[in-house]
């Protein structure tokens, strides 16, 4: 049987959603998480690795001549040198689809926590402001009505497109992008109206972000970008960190470029404590929780297994390299 090592497999699995189809597929060894210096040790010998956030360089596939397939625990695999396990015959796979309900939802929640303040007024009402309060409500901040606003998709693959579902659902008219020099994509679901990046930020209200972290990506929302948006508008920050340029962001909150953000991801996480997002005004941070719910776990791990089994049977899928 092959020998199959996963190398940080606890948020996957912190006790809920077992490895028991994997380990049917090979001798399997599941590490909670792998330093650098432990990649190579723990996956020496190993035909079959999974990783999540584990980064598997040139340097680390170098060592490793008994590898033949990758299993990335994520749709995103830039935790992989791809172009080197190419070289060197090393099949990649990910999981293109797994999340998109639950971090559609997360999004969401992040948008109506911004607009209606509902954990900071009960917050708020648990500290006693509501017993002291001299009229029948209080309010720290008067509460945003979504409907008829603009909602800004910046990405509009799976998970953007069901995100501008949900804010249509809720009333407002959706602005959504691609790439650059991209065409409205061919979906059943059109109440969108196609705008290039730029107008997006430019026109919306709130704008969400779904791009992929590719080539010329990083720091995609800098201050140029920042100081085009509504001195109203709210951002969202589902999907990779390093598409915001922090420093900038910190700065346009304080300086009320912008109303307010939220995020459930930064550019290096865990998150630094120096982090300027971390204190800034009206900025909302969740710990990388968006793709976190049982229901997107389990889907996870199914297909994992899946891309595993159809390595073994010869015809691998989902692969990237």
């Amino acid at each position: 049987m092959p020998r199959i090592v996963v190398l940080d497999g606890l948020t996957l699995d912190p006790g809920d959603n077992p490895w028991d189809e994997l380990a049917a597929l090979g001798d399997l060894e599941v590490h909670d998480r792998s330093a650098d210096d432990e990649i190579v040790p723990r996956a020496r010998g190993a035909e079959i690795v999974l990783t999540n956030k584990t980064h598997l360089s040139a340097e680390s596939l170098a060592r490793l001549p008994e590898l033949r397939f990758v299993a990335v625990l994520a749709t995103g695999y830039d935790v992989v040198d791809v172009a080197e396990a190419a070289r060197r015959g090393v099949v990649v796979s990910n999981v293109p689809e797994y999340g998109t309900e639950s971090v559609a939802q997360h999004v969401l929640a992040l948008v109506l926590e911004l607009a209606s303040a509902v954990g900071e007024h009960a917050e708020a009402v648990r500290a006693g402001d509501w017993i002291r309060a001299p009229d029948f409500c209080f309010w720290r901040r008067s509460p945003i009505e979504l409907a008829g606003l603009a909602f800004g998709v910046v990405g509009f693959g799976r998970i953007g497109r069901r995100v501008g579902e949900l804010a249509h659902a809720l009333g407002m008219s959706v602005l959504a992008s691609g790439r650059p020099g991209a065409s409205p994509p061919d979906v059943p679901w059109r109440p969108f109206a196609w705008r290039t990046t730029a107008e997006v930020f430019a026109e919306s209200d709130v704008v969400s972000l779904h791009a992929p972290l590719g080539r010329g990506q990083e720091r995609l929302v800098d201050r140029a970008v920042l100081a085009t948006m509504k001195p109203s508008a709210f951002l969202i920050n589902a999907a990779r960190g390093a598409l915001v340029d922090e420093a900038a962001l910190a700065d346009a909150l304080e300086r009320r470029v912008i109303a307010g953000a939220a995020l459930d991801v930064v550019a290096h996480e865990p998150m630094l404590a120096d982090n300027p997002l971390r204190t800034a005004r009206n900025c909302i941070i969740t710990p990388h929780i968006a793709w976190a719910t049982l229901a997107a776990r389990r889907r996870l791990m199914q297909t994992a297994v899946g891309n595993v089994r159809a390595y073994l049977a010869g015809a691998p899928i989902n692969v990237v390299s």
